[in-house]
């Protein structure tokens, strides 16, 4: 089962009381944008087996938004942060390198 910490209330609550929104950090486009842009927006998503960053709302607690850093092959969590941070923190970062010294970077 995987085991997320909600940044904002603190709850270490198990994906069941979570809801998915897939992956973080996207590049939105919108009107004014190309065709092309667009469909990769919409549809273009990374499925990596490995280090992945996602984003996970704390539906059945503070319902707030949040992104989390963790590896698809293990489920193990590197750490959450909130959802209005541009890039993930130094310290999730520093942590997945340690972890994974060959891991490429998050984009």
């Amino acid at each position: 089962m995987l085991l997320l910490e909600c940044p904002y209330c603190g709850v270490k609550a198990e994906e069941t009381e979570l809801s998915p929104g897939y992956e973080a950090h996207l590049k939105r486009f919108g009107p004014g944008s190309t065709d092309e842009e667009f469909e990769a927006y919409m549809f273009a998503r990374k499925n990596p087996k490995g280090v992945h960053f996602e984003r996970w709302r704390h539906a059945y607690g503070c319902g707030k938004w949040f992104l989390a850093a963790r590896c698809t092959a293990t489920l193990e969590v590197f750490g959450t942060y909130p959802a209005q941070v541009g890039e993930p923190p130094a310290d999730i970062i520093e942590k997945i390198k340690a972890r994974r010294p060959d891991w490429k970077g998050y984009k």
